[in-house]
């Protein structure tokens, strides 16, 4: 393939460039192609770290990691077709956890993109395909439209739900001259809604008047842990959080309930409020019906604060919407509030523990892990994938702060996240993050210890290892069918950490976790910690 060299002082690939350093962006992750060698030629002077994955789904993954670590958009740059493609798992994944993500994307030549005629990576309508997991899909024409499709996705990870947003570029697009355009500078930049002042007036009426208020607390409310504390304290209510909400509370505040409202235990108190409002959750049945039983049943006057209008029309039918970004809304509402008296909350330890009892052995020893991860290094976000102790923190565990526990299992559910996303968390924060794996799922993006190995990360791989997809084998068993496919090879992780210049350490039994812990943060780089589930429940 020919490439043509630019004769322009500024190519719009350039443009772009500075554009995303003026917004704020650090680092880019992506795989070159001769695609999108454009993009590359005034990176190394830009001030922004390129990061290679060693497949677009784990840039994506990374992206998704940064993001969700630091609050800041995650950005990726890939190549026409396989690309995208590749890409997309993660996307989705993104979109289903409201994650803001931009995807930088090339596309065949203006004249040959969709032609049908066999042109490398040509998809047949590339822009349709991503725009199934973006908030939306824009190609570049010209070069005028570019500062405008990046204002339009600065603004949604600003003041919208936030979700992955694509852009493509045309090659010959990239190479033209942009030296007409206006200087490089943010756009105005809208700043995050509140609610309606009548609307938050009716809410304090109704929560003002509840007996036994509640609040539900999801991934929306992540910037509003403050403001959300002082409203349960004022209100004495109990707060349940979702997955992505966890944290929100301080771990040991004692209206702090951070298990799932999946649970039998969580249902009844729900069901024996009588005002609910609902705070940045989609209501999903990942979070609220994870066993398919039917959604709770509420007597309560439901209150539901979310910005986006349509998603709070979703699950729970509201009595009083309040469309808005959570922050700027509770800090509203708090001041409209009059304290409560104590409400008497001396059933919540009790209940606590009725709902880890209410855990199959294996989830509780999952929770304990997990309890263990986090009491020995409190500051450590921890990444979870699609694997048994995941699924016992998803439904049961208090996260010391936001941004410190979040994964994969809930929402669109892809296996291979941990890994990538932990190395985002990492680059995000500067600080050691952990990724807590199944041996399978570890499978599905293991090249990326490379990765961390390139960049000498300090991160921690936790490999919860039962030989194959056990979770399945046991839906399999109990549905009567004969487990088939999930009885997979297991391959010698150690020695495959050792090949890609990880430190390896093998745990005999739970208790050696502390130190193994402490002892990988203290040593610097990737380590890989590898625990085998029998091991962890028969020391449960």
């Amino acid at each position: 393939m020919t490439i043509a060299v630019t004769t322009a002082a500024k190519t719009l690939a350039s443009y772009l460039i500075e554009s995303l350093a003026a917004y704020g962006v650090d680092t880019v992750f992506g795989i070159p192609g001769v695609h999108t060698v454009e993009l590359y030629r005034s990176l190394p002077d830009s001030g922004i770290r390129h990061v290679t994955p060693r497949h677009e789904q784990g840039a994506g993954f990374m992206a998704d990691g940064y993001a969700r670590a630091s609050g800041r958009v995650g950005v990726c740059f890939t190549i026409t077709g396989p690309g995208l493609t590749n890409i997309a798992t993660a996307m989705a994944q993104a979109y289903g956890d409201s994650v803001p993500m931009l995807v930088i994307s090339s596309v065949n030549a203006r004249g040959r993109m969709g032609s049908g005629a066999g042109w490398l990576h040509e998809l047949p309508n590339q822009q349709a395909f991503a725009r199934e997991v973006s908030a939306f899909s824009q190609t570049i024409l010209t070069p005028e439209d570019l500062p405008v499709a990046l204002a339009r996705a600065f603004a949604i990870f600003a003041s919208a739900r936030p979700r992955p947003v694509h852009i493509e570029i045309p090659m010959d697009v990239m190479a033209l001259d942009a030296g007409a355009l206006a200087a490089v500078k943010p756009q105005a930049i809208p700043a995050p809604p509140m609610a309606a002042p009548e609307a938050l007036a009716q809410a304090a009426t109704l929560l003002g008047k509840a007996r036994r208020p509640l609040i539900l607390a999801g991934g929306g409310a992540i910037a509003a842990g403050s403001e959300l504390t002082a409203l349960a304290e004022k209100l004495s209510a109990p707060v349940v959080s979702t997955v992505n909400g966890r944290g929100l509370l301080p771990q040991d505040h004692p209206l702090n309930l951070s298990a799932s409202p999946s649970i039998e235990a969580v249902r009844e108190l729900m069901k024996a409020a009588d005002c609910i409002l609902a705070v940045g959750t989609e209501c999903g049945p990942t979070d609220y019906d994870m066993y398919v039983t039917g959604y709770p049943k509420l007597a309560a006057r439901f209150i539901r604060l979310d910005i986006d209008p349509e998603q709070a029309m979703r699950g729970f039918m509201p009595d009083l919407a309040l469309i808005g970004a959570a922050q700027p809304s509770l800090a509203a509402l708090l001041p409209l509030i009059a304290p409560a008296a104590p409400r008497d909350h001396g059933a919540l330890p009790a209940l606590r523990s009725r709902i880890r009892a209410e855990l199959p052995a294996i989830l509780q020893a999952g929770c304990a892990v997990v309890e263990e991860i986090r009491d020995t290094l409190p500051d450590l976000p921890i990444v979870g994938d699609s694997t048994q102790a995941v699924y016992g923190a998803n439904l049961d565990y208090a996260a010391p702060a936001p941004r410190l526990y979040f994964g994969s299992a809930t929402g669109f559910g892809t296996l291979g996240y941990a890994l990538p996303a932990a190395i985002g968390a990492t680059l995000a924060t500067g600080r050691p993050a952990l990724a807590l794996c199944g041996d399978g799922g570890l499978q599905f993006t293991l090249p990326e210890l490379a990765v961390a190995r390139e960049l000498n990360l300090p991160l921690i791989v936790l490999i919860w290892n039962n030989s194959g997809y056990r979770e399945i084998k046991t839906s399999m068993i109990d549905m009567g069918v004969e487990p088939i496919g999930v009885d997979i090879f297991t391959p010698d992780f150690a020695a495959l950490a050792e090949g890609f210049g990880c430190a390896v350490i093998r745990a005999e039994k739970r208790s050696d976790l502390p130190a193994l812990l402490r002892a990988a943060v203290a040593r610097g780089g990737p380590s890989v910690i590898e625990i085998t589930e029998d091991v962890v429940v028969e020391n449960a």
